[in-house]
């Protein structure tokens, strides 16, 4: 016959199992969202300074200033698009503000049924400079 403690063996298998997966699921998270939060820092630093770079007065190619923008993003440069345009700001119908796109996604370690729920799927940031004028 089973005594007590013979009939209780075992029985926190389960519940331990799943704290695990719970707790790793929320450690992954959390490096998710710290690698989101500084990609994204870096990629609204490097459309900035790309941005001011080609709205200068005697600003290299825009392909000159992106390859290097890819470069100073790394990895998630090399995925990253690109997009600019001249606006006019203030509507005298002549363009004077540069404005630059930059979509990409940052590193994953949460798989993307789960990162896109919380919102770290995509970075997407633009910028608008205010183009140099010499009088």
């Amino acid at each position: 016959m089973a005594g007590p403690r013979q009939a209780d063996r075992g029985s926190g298998l389960l519940s331990s199992v799943a704290g695990v997966v719970v707790f790793l699921t929320f450690l992954l998270f959390a490096v998710q969202l710290l690698f989101g939060l500084y990609a994204a820092s870096t990629v609204n630093a490097v459309a900035n300074d790309a941005a001011t770079r080609a709205s200068t007065s005697d600003a290299p190619p825009l392909e000159a200033i992106e390859a290097e923008a890819r470069r100073n993003l790394g990895e998630v440069g090399e995925s990253a698009t690109f997009r600019w345009d001249l606006e006019d700001a203030d509507g005298d119908g002549r363009s004077d503000t540069v404005v630059l796109e930059v979509v990409t996604r940052p590193p994953r370690f949460l798989p993307a049924s789960l990162g896109g729920v919380a919102g770290l799927d995509e970075i997407r940031r633009t910028v608008r400079v205010r183009t140099e004028a010499l009088w």
